[in-house]
């Protein structure tokens, strides 16, 4: 089933600034993109949270040790805007992605489009959609995780939150980490309603002291809501088992 929402970006945004998200994504593991969508699109994204012939699946994060909320994949055909990003996104990262990959020594890398990766992703027996709608209530968060899903992933993917700060939900921040042999950091992405934030799946490059690259981990969640209720897209490029 489709919707009738508009591919990719709203007409009225501007393309986003590659250069500057490449510079920030590769100096601190994400990068942030406000006003990727606007109100009405961010509403409407949200109102498909009860459509149930649209997901695949729903799951309940305390069944399962994950938080406290909820969370639905999409089904295939994804909703049109849902694709739109996914393709669009995917043709500007994938360039990153192999760099990524050649720093640290992996010796995957991507192809072009997304339709060539999720064919190997297929290939590979993952053939489910990742993409999905997050809904948290008060008291809800989401722990520290990485969306993996697979031997096959993207390093790279986005959530954009479709609720407004201080007016539809309080707290729940989108907070990253990230480890390395030495150093430990977490950092808060401040969001407003459309924002996106583009950030390392599970691990990125960093300069060497001695020359090379070194290995970050990285982790996302969200804090405790602590009051109204928060949806976010989850726009992940590798499918899943």
């Amino acid at each position: 089933m489709q919707t009738s929402l508009p591919l990719a970006f709203p007409a009225t945004s501007p393309e986003p600034d590659w250069p500057t998200l490449y510079q920030s994504l590769n100096h601190s593991g994400y990068a942030r993109l406000p006003a990727l969508l606007d109100a009405g699109q961010c509403r409407e994204l949200a109102s498909l949270y009860p459509r149930e012939p649209l997901f695949r699946s729903r799951i309940v994060m305390a069944r399962h040790g994950f938080g406290r909320g909820e969370y639905q994949y999409f089904r295939y055909p994804l909703p049109n805007v849902v694709e739109g990003l996914r393709q669009s996104f995917y043709l500007r990262l994938a360039t990153l992605a192999n760099d990524w990959h050649a720093r640290l020594g992996n010796p995957t890398r991507f192809p072009a489009t997304l339709d060539t990766f999720l064919a190997h992703c297929h290939a590979a027996g993952q053939c489910r959609p990742t993409p999905l709608l997050l809904q948290y209530q008060p008291g809800d968060y989401n722990c520290l995780h990485q969306d993996l899903y697979g031997d096959l992933h993207f390093p790279v993917q986005m959530a954009i939150l479709l609720s407004r700060p201080g007016i539809d939900f309080e707290g729940g921040e989108f907070c990253l980490t990230e480890y390395c042999t030495r150093e430990h950091r977490a950092e808060v992405v401040p969001l407003e309603q459309g924002d996106a934030v583009l950030f390392a799946v599970a691990e990125r490059p960093l300069p060497g002291r001695r020359g090379g690259s070194r290995k970050v981990l990285m982790r996302h969640g969200v804090s405790r809501v602590l009051a109204g209720h928060r949806h976010t897209l989850g726009v992940i490029f590798h499918d899943a088992r």
